[in-house]
């Protein structure tokens, strides 16, 4: 098992991530990728493969909820309880992404208004000779301790939906491994 994972874990790592960085891409989870395949004035990475049955494809991070989209493979002889399994691995993959790309907006937005506020109030609005002006770190940590104190209830809910949602996984994880493992020990006694 651990070689197979091994193995797996050394061939996507093993892609150069050059080959990425010149990708300007806006793709969504791998859900909503495929929703949206004929929408136009959205550039996207076109090393997005199908589902597998052989490996989990895990991209380049989102530039939006900085997150690495994963397409998990799908068996040849997928039962039903790992189907299960992975259908809930994406579906908390596609909320994970959403509540992050929420965030990240919601941040970058707050914190140019803030920027924009307090250099207003110093009265330097327009650009200086190195580029943006820019405010000091004990500035900004009175942004971000008031975003933090704001989205507190959000974040609290935000972890124990994840917690849930993650202990659902591993107790399906291990419910396939011990099926599994039955499926073998049965095929090998007859």
């Amino acid at each position: 098992m651990t070689s197979v994972v091994m193995k797996n874990c050394l061939r996507w790592r093993s892609l150069r991530p050059e080959l990425f960085s010149e990708v300007k891409c806006h793709f969504c989870t791998s859900e909503q990728s495929s929703k949206q395949q004929g929408t136009k004035n959205i550039k996207r990475s076109n090393v997005r493969p199908e589902p597998s049955s052989t490996y989990d494809w895990i991209g380049p991070p989102n530039p939006l909820s900085n997150l690495r989209p994963i397409v998990y493979r799908i068996p040849e002889k997928e039962s039903e309880l790992e189907r299960r399994l992975r259908q809930l691995r994406q579906e908390t993959e596609d909320w994970n992404h959403e509540f992050w790309t929420k965030q990240n907006i919601s941040f970058s937005r707050e914190k140019e208004n803030f920027i924009f506020k307090q250099l207003k109030d110093k009265g330097l609005t327009k650009v200086v000779q190195k580029g943006r002006p820019s405010l000091s770190s004990e500035e900004m940590a009175v942004f971000y301790k008031s975003f933090l104190d704001k989205n507190k209830e959000q974040h609290v809910n935000y972890n124990i939906e994840w917690y849930k949602r993650n202990f659902t996984i591993t107790l399906l994880m291990a419910r396939v491994a011990f099926s599994n493992m039955w499926k073998s020990v049965r095929h090998s006694s007859s």
